[in-house]
């Protein structure tokens, strides 16, 4: 078995991205659905895992699109299965489209590179000077609130949990009300609670979705509020997914569901902007770009940077050719 990849990262979260891989089903959805338990799945394995990648790595499968209207499709996935959607990877891809030329773009303009991913169909808006990419914009599906102050008691004591569907079901509430902060040093506590507060609301009612693929809670959103700045709120988060992957990232799709909240709530005008910062410093930018009748549209601003290119080889001796995880 042999694997080339072309590595990205998007504010520090790692996108791995696999063109060949064999996935079957007439949608990206039903892809995702045979991929599970299918030939795809093993080669997820082999390029997540270690000891050729590690507890918190993540990729996807490129794939045809659902039909003419978009330009490819993906499966994102991660150390445990495949996701259901990923502003970060989408972000990464809109760059890797128009850098490879997959996506003919307006070297001094906006091109639109549009995906489809599991939760529905998603754009990163590329913005370019000179043939140079200065920002991309994830523009997400409908988000919208499932669900505000489920009662849960937890290991750090009795909390109150907001449930928000942004391509994913996130569990989202203040790191405070758990007694820590969004900072490297609390990495271990964030990522134990943020487990724990995933699996004891996984099968709550709020998380179970007309189309039963999206249902469950992919994660754990926890958030320091900043203050605000000119422009509007100002949040550093870690999004706990998976069973405890931690996002270097905001988090894309964990961006587009706060955005939701914080519409919802009030704290987020449609002319303000949302400033959200990740465990490591880095930074996303958000808006409401449309209100629907049961959310709101989300466009989350963002850059990835290319990282280099692997071959990936299965020597057939090798005792770890599955993969492992140590968490």
């Amino acid at each position: 078995m042999q694997w080339s990849t072309e590595d990205w990262h998007t504010a520090g979260e790692p996108f791995r991205i696999v063109e060949g891989a064999p996935t079957h089903g007439d949608t990206v959805a039903e892809r995702r659905v045979e991929a599970i338990s299918g030939e795809a799945d093993a080669i997820r394995r082999f390029l997540c895992l270690e000891p050729r990648g590690h507890d918190d790595m993540y990729g996807g499968f490129i794939t045809p699109p659902d039909d003419a209207g978009a330009d490819f499709g993906v499966l994102f996935w991660h150390k445990d299965g495949f996701s259901t959607a990923c502003g970060h990877g989408t972000i990464a891809l809109g760059a890797w489209a128009v850098r490879t030329g997959r996506v003919p773009s307006d070297p001094d303009g906006e091109t639109a590179v549009t995906i489809d991913v599991p939760s529905g169909r998603v754009q990163a808006l590329v913005r370019q000077s000179a043939g140079r990419i200065d920002e991309i914009v994830f523009r997400n599906v409908e988000s919208r609130v499932l669900a505000r102050g489920i009662p849960l008691r937890t290991s750090r004591g009795d909390v109150e949990v907001d449930l928000v569907f942004g391509g994913a079901v996130y569990a989202t509430l203040p790191a405070s009300a758990v007694g820590l902060e969004v900072t490297p040093q609390h990495t271990t506590d964030l990522i134990a609670i943020g487990r724990e507060i995933k699996w004891a609301l996984n099968e709550h009612p709020a998380a179970q979705l007309e189309d039963d693929r999206l249902s469950g809670v992919y994660g754990t959103i926890l958030f320091d509020d900043l203050g605000r700045t000119d422009a509007g709120p100002h949040q550093r988060n870690v999004t706990v997914f998976a069973d405890g992957e931690v996002d270097r990232s905001p988090c894309g799709s964990g961006t587009a569901a706060r955005v939701a909240l914080l519409a919802a709530s009030g704290a987020l005008a449609d002319d303000e902007t949302l400033t959200h910062d990740s465990i490591i410093g880095t930074r996303f930018l958000a808006r409401v770009a449309e209100r629907t009748t049961e959310g709101v549209i989300p466009e989350v601003r963002g850059m990835a940077h290319r990282v280099g290119t692997c071959t990936f080889e299965l020597d057939e001796n090798d005792p770890v050719a599955d993969g492992f995880s140590l968490r």
